[in-house]
Protein backbone atom coordinates (compact mmCIF):
# COMPACT_ATOMS: atom_id res chain seq x y z
CA UNK A 1 0.00 0.00 0.00
CA UNK A 2 1.42 3.50 -1.00
CA UNK A 3 0.80 5.87 1.68
CA UNK A 4 2.27 8.95 -0.54
CA UNK A 5 0.11 9.24 -3.70
CA UNK A 6 1.33 12.45 -4.87
CA UNK A 7 5.16 11.66 -4.45
CA UNK A 8 4.89 7.96 -6.03
CA UNK A 9 3.19 9.78 -8.92
CA UNK A 10 5.84 12.68 -9.58
CA UNK A 11 8.75 9.59 -9.40
CA UNK A 12 6.75 7.86 -12.04
CA UNK A 13 6.56 10.38 -14.17
CA UNK A 14 10.51 11.49 -13.55
CA UNK A 15 11.39 7.56 -14.01
CA UNK A 16 9.17 6.64 -16.71
CA UNK A 17 11.13 9.96 -19.15
CA UNK A 18 14.34 8.19 -17.80
CA UNK A 19 13.89 4.99 -19.18
CA UNK A 20 12.29 6.90 -22.51
CA UNK A 21 8.87 5.70 -22.27
CA UNK A 22 6.63 7.81 -24.40
CA UNK A 23 3.76 7.48 -22.22
CA UNK A 24 2.87 6.70 -18.49
CA UNK A 25 -0.73 5.29 -17.30
CA UNK A 26 -1.21 5.98 -13.40
CA UNK A 27 -4.65 5.22 -11.34
CA UNK A 28 -7.55 7.92 -11.29
CA UNK A 29 -7.90 11.03 -8.86
CA UNK A 30 -8.81 13.95 -8.74
CA UNK A 31 -5.89 15.34 -7.28
CA UNK A 32 -3.62 13.84 -9.94
CA UNK A 33 -5.78 14.76 -12.47
CA UNK A 34 -5.44 18.43 -11.37
CA UNK A 35 -1.65 18.35 -10.79
CA UNK A 36 -1.16 16.66 -13.97
CA UNK A 37 -2.91 19.28 -15.74
CA UNK A 38 -0.67 21.72 -13.96
CA UNK A 39 2.60 19.95 -15.42
CA UNK A 40 1.11 19.80 -18.98
CA UNK A 41 0.19 23.45 -19.01
CA UNK A 42 3.63 24.11 -17.90
CA UNK A 43 5.54 22.72 -20.08
CA UNK A 44 6.65 19.27 -17.94
CA UNK A 45 4.22 16.79 -19.40
CA UNK A 46 2.58 16.53 -22.63
CA UNK A 47 -1.05 15.67 -22.94
CA UNK A 48 -3.40 14.16 -20.22
CA UNK A 49 -6.12 11.97 -21.11
CA UNK A 50 -8.66 10.40 -18.68
CA UNK A 51 -9.46 6.48 -19.69
CA UNK A 52 -11.80 4.41 -18.80
CA UNK A 53 -10.84 0.74 -17.50
CA UNK A 54 -12.65 -2.27 -16.60
CA UNK A 55 -15.91 -1.76 -14.76
CA UNK A 56 -15.93 1.35 -12.73
CA UNK A 57 -11.90 2.14 -12.87
CA UNK A 58 -10.04 4.78 -14.45
CA UNK A 59 -6.73 5.63 -15.23
CA UNK A 60 -4.53 8.74 -16.49
CA UNK A 61 -2.67 8.65 -19.65
CA UNK A 62 0.02 11.21 -19.35
CA UNK A 63 2.26 11.61 -22.61
CA UNK A 64 5.53 12.80 -21.54
CA UNK A 65 7.49 16.20 -22.92
CA UNK A 66 10.64 15.51 -23.94
CA UNK A 67 13.76 18.39 -25.66
CA UNK A 68 15.36 16.38 -28.22
CA UNK A 69 15.99 13.00 -26.33
CA UNK A 70 16.13 14.91 -22.88
CA UNK A 71 13.35 14.71 -20.86
CA UNK A 72 11.30 17.47 -19.89
CA UNK A 73 11.53 16.68 -16.22
CA UNK A 74 15.18 16.76 -14.50
CA UNK A 75 14.45 16.45 -11.04
CA UNK A 76 11.95 16.09 -8.50
CA UNK A 77 11.50 16.92 -4.75
CA UNK A 78 8.40 16.23 -2.20
CA UNK A 79 8.39 18.96 0.35
CA UNK A 80 5.19 18.13 1.80
CA UNK A 81 4.87 14.62 3.28
CA UNK A 82 2.03 12.74 4.64
CA UNK A 83 4.02 12.61 7.91
CA UNK A 84 5.28 16.50 8.12
CA UNK A 85 2.51 18.95 6.04
CA UNK A 86 5.05 22.01 5.17
CA UNK A 87 2.72 25.16 4.72
CA UNK A 88 3.64 28.71 3.25
CA UNK A 89 2.32 32.32 3.35
CA UNK A 90 1.92 34.05 -0.33
CA UNK A 91 5.37 36.29 0.93
CA UNK A 92 7.77 33.58 1.49
CA UNK A 93 7.50 31.91 -2.59
CA UNK A 94 10.60 32.30 -3.80
CA UNK A 95 11.37 30.86 -7.22
CA UNK A 96 13.05 27.32 -7.50
CA UNK A 97 15.96 27.16 -9.26
CA UNK A 98 16.69 30.59 -9.80
CA UNK A 99 13.66 30.69 -12.15
CA UNK A 100 14.21 26.89 -14.10
CA UNK A 101 11.92 25.11 -11.90
CA UNK A 102 8.52 25.81 -9.91
CA UNK A 103 6.77 24.81 -6.77
CA UNK A 104 3.66 23.23 -7.12
CA UNK A 105 1.26 24.42 -4.10
CA UNK A 106 -2.12 23.27 -3.21
CA UNK A 107 -4.28 26.47 -2.35
CA UNK A 108 -7.71 27.37 -1.71
CA UNK A 109 -8.00 28.00 -5.28
CA UNK A 110 -6.94 24.40 -6.55
CA UNK A 111 -3.54 23.14 -7.84
CA UNK A 112 -0.96 26.72 -8.74
CA UNK A 113 2.26 27.41 -8.66
CA UNK A 114 4.48 29.28 -7.28
CA UNK A 115 4.17 32.51 -9.38
CA UNK A 116 0.38 32.11 -10.32
CA UNK A 117 -0.29 31.73 -6.31
CA UNK A 118 1.78 35.32 -5.67
CA UNK A 119 -0.73 36.55 -8.51
CA UNK A 120 -3.72 35.50 -6.96
CA UNK A 121 -1.81 36.31 -3.14
CA UNK A 122 -3.01 33.25 -1.67
CA UNK A 123 -0.67 30.61 0.12
CA UNK A 124 -0.92 26.78 1.10
CA UNK A 125 0.56 23.51 1.11
CA UNK A 126 3.82 23.17 -0.46
CA UNK A 127 3.34 19.81 -2.44
CA UNK A 128 6.70 19.51 -4.27
CA UNK A 129 9.55 20.85 -6.47
CA UNK A 130 9.72 20.31 -10.18
CA UNK A 131 12.83 21.56 -12.42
Amino acid sequence: MVSDTIGDFIIQLKNAGLVGKAQVEVPYSKLRHAIAQKLAATGYVGEVKEKKGRNTQKWLAITLAYNGQAHRISGVKRVSKPGRRLYTKVDAIHKVKFGKGELILSTPKGILTGGEAKAAKVGGEQLFIIW
